[in-house]
């Protein structure tokens, strides 16, 4: 712990040049004159959405030494027993030296949803039964994720990915175990909202509100987005100065960590929306965020530009006059794919708050200048004049306006992983939203991401066939994983109808439930006890390990099965005995039963749903938590901060 402090203290001169949360001036860069920034498919600070960023196809290269061994071990745990694995292992090795279309080692990859704190802790004790620095992961779990290449994040997912990376890729277990210390990350027994008590909240807010203000001061628009971000990382990143102002998203290419391929390639997603409008799956834009770039392989814009310096005025991707960094401060961007603050605050405003703190609210809006407060503003437009967009008012605009990654019902942040020029084998999608009335996923968000890839949007990707929300529910689809795309030849006709070539990967879907603890809580819950943060790291953990491996003592093989089943397509090899009993087992079959009449609510201790077994879970229509309601006088003389100060 006090080495990952000392090396982001050390680290931090690469940060906002200003050493706060306002952007500031910089040196261009020097690859700006070279010929290779200046072709057919590339513009200086942009390029064409054709291809991974070289800088991402070099630090793949990398990871892939350290993600072979790690499999390698994984399936020697595995116990599979339909083939031998380090034969199979130096084939591939083998055949992808002559064969670009074959990995060497099968490209695993974490997509985790959004859903507030629920799916922020969801998330940590989800991947918790993946890491082998989790105290009985080795025993009971499933200790595969050094040998995973991307890991996606949306809204609290996002959240989660950001709180790993930036604290020096830190374990769930970790964070575990500084539950009840002083300056502990994911201190949540206060809401975010009060900043730790109702005097605190002043102090609290007035020293967000500086850092925003020295923003607006040096010349850059600002949104409900910024102080959200603001708040957020005073939770993430409790030991840094000023919990991280001055830390940007893109300085993450520079820590040992991640040069050092240690942890896995990490994609933040929000959505892009002009305002006055409402974001639909078929039409909305995509947009990612990674160490190295933002931008969107959808054609509507098809361009991405380099992280560091998107604060930088510039047309078609060429510096007008200087160049800025600091801009991609890392809260912003979290905030950017988070808008649940920003939802609180406008909530707070149309409900019965008293009209004098409402005229105060409306103060701060006024102050900000924006109708659409849920839209994090990126002004100057990195992506202006871009010539490879296919929509003109997202490049002709001053503006880029983006939202939370869930606002198009796609949850879970899969598009980046279905990208073929990334070659992902096979996905873990964990759905920690907040779909039916019971408060429990259904799965919505695979719904949308299967649909939109028959839209104008879905630039021959693919993604297999999912039934609807009914059939998940009624099938048990959501209640222990589901394998979605298990076999490439039955996907032959709908690779046809996309016109496409690519396999799609084998989805691997592990949706929320409850085991040890009802994890069905309220996305607007603005905080929780330790009991409440240790009871979701537990549940967590045995939903992605099927109860600690007790359901099923073959589940760490059916997870080798799964993660190799592209590959071992690729060679022509069949199922063998065992990878056939767990397809049989955990691959939806094709069926539907969309009566939602028989739909179950509930979960048995066998992993499946069941109308007359009885939890605590908590049932009713989607509402706002408690924590909400009493935070209300709370917000409302934070936001007298920020106005006045």
């Amino acid at each position: 712990m006090h080495f990952s402090i000392l090396l982001l203290l050390t680290l931090a001169k690469a940060w906002s040049p200003t050493n706060s949360y306002a952007p500031g001036e910089v040196d261009c860069p020097s690859y700006l004159n070279e010929s290779d920034y200046n072709t057919d498919d590339r513009r200086g600070f942009i390029r064409a959405a054709n291809s991974i960023s070289k800088e991402e196809q070099d630090w793949l290269a990398g990871r892939e030494n350290i993600t072979n061994d790690n499999l390698r071990w994984f399936l020697s745990l595995a116990n599979m027993t339909d083939f031998n694995i380090d034969d199979f292992m130096d084939e591939l090795a083998e055949k992808s030296r002559s064969n670009d279309t074959i990995l060497a080692t099968p490209r695993i990859g974490l997509a985790f949803s959004g859903g507030g704190y629920r799916a922020m802790l969801g998330a940590a004790g989800q991947i918790s039964g993946l890491d082998n620095r989790t105290h009985g992961c080795y025993e009971h779990g499933l200790p595969i994720l050094s040998a995973v290449t991307y890991i996606a994040g949306l809204s609290g997912g996002s959240w989660f990915l950001s709180t790993l990376a930036f604290n020096n890729w830190t374990s769930a277990q970790d964070i575990l175990d500084q539950t009840g210390q002083d300056n502990a990350t994911w201190d949540l027994t206060d809401s975010i909202l009060s900043g730790g008590g109702f005097f605190h909240a002043f102090g609290y807010w007035d020293s967000i509100s500086d850092d925003v203000q020295a923003k607006e001061d040096a010349g850059f628009d600002i949104t409900l987005t910024d102080p959200w971000g603001r708040a957020l990382s005073h939770q993430f990143f409790p030991t840094l100065e000023d919990y991280g102002a001055s830390m940007t998203f893109s300085s993450l290419r520079d820590f040992p960590v991640f040069k050092n391929h240690e942890m896995p390639f990490p994609i933040v997603v929000a959505d892009g929306r002009a305002p006055g409008t409402e974001i639909i799956s078929s039409n909305s834009t995509v947009f990612e965020i990674t160490p190295f770039e933002i931008g969107s392989w959808d054609p509507s814009l098809y361009t991405f530009a380099d992280l560091k310096y998107i604060g930088t005025n510039v047309t078609n991707g060429k510096p007008v006059n200087s160049c800025i960094g600091g801009f991609d401060n890392t809260g912003y961007i979290f905030g950017t794919s988070s808008s649940l603050f920003n939802e609180v605050l406008l909530r707070l405003n149309d409900s019965s708050t008293t009209s004098f703190l409402s005229s105060l609210l409306e103060d701060f809006l006024d102050h900000i200048g924006f109708d659409e407060n849920d839209i994090a503003v990126y002004k100057p437009n990195p992506f202006y004049n871009s010539e490879w967009a296919a929509l003109d008012s997202i490049v002709s605009s001053e503006t880029l306006d983006l939202v939370d990654g869930g606002e198009d019902n796609q949850n879970i942040p899969l598009y980046p992983l279905l990208q073929p020029e990334r070659q992902v084998d096979a996905i873990f999608a964990f759905d920690n939203s907040y779909d039916t009335d019971s408060h429990w996923p259904n799965g919505t968000s695979l719904v949308y991401t299967y649909e939109r890839q028959f839209g104008s949007q879905g630039n021959h990707t693919a993604f297999p066939y999912v039934p609807d929300q009914a059939t998940f529910l009624n099938k048990n689809l959501t209640a222990k994983p589901a394998f979605f795309g298990c076999y490439a030849s039955n996907l032959t006709d709908l690779m046809d109808e996309l016109e496409t070539d690519y396999v799609p990967p084998l989805v691997i879907y592990i949706a929320n439930r409850p085991y040890s603890y009802d994890t069905n809580t309220s996305t607007y819950k603005m905080s929780y006890t330790d009991d409440e943060k240790i009871g979701f790291f537990q549940n967590g953990f045995e939903v992605t390990t099927r109860k600690n491996l007790t359901i099923d003592e073959e589940f760490r093989a059916c997870i080798g099965c799964a993660v190799l089943q592209r590959s071992r397509e690729r060679l022509g090899y069949s199922v063998g005995d065992q990878c056939k009993r767990c397809f049989d087992t955990y691959c939806w079959d094709g069926s539907l039963d969309t009566n939602e009449n028989t739909i179950g609510v509930n979960f048995t201790s066998s992993g499946l749903t069941s109308q007359s077994d009885n939890t605590n879970a908590t049932s009713g229509s989607v509402r706002l938590g408690a924590d909400y309601f009493t935070a209300k006088l709370v917000v409302m003389l934070s936001v007298l901060c920020l106005v006045l100060f």
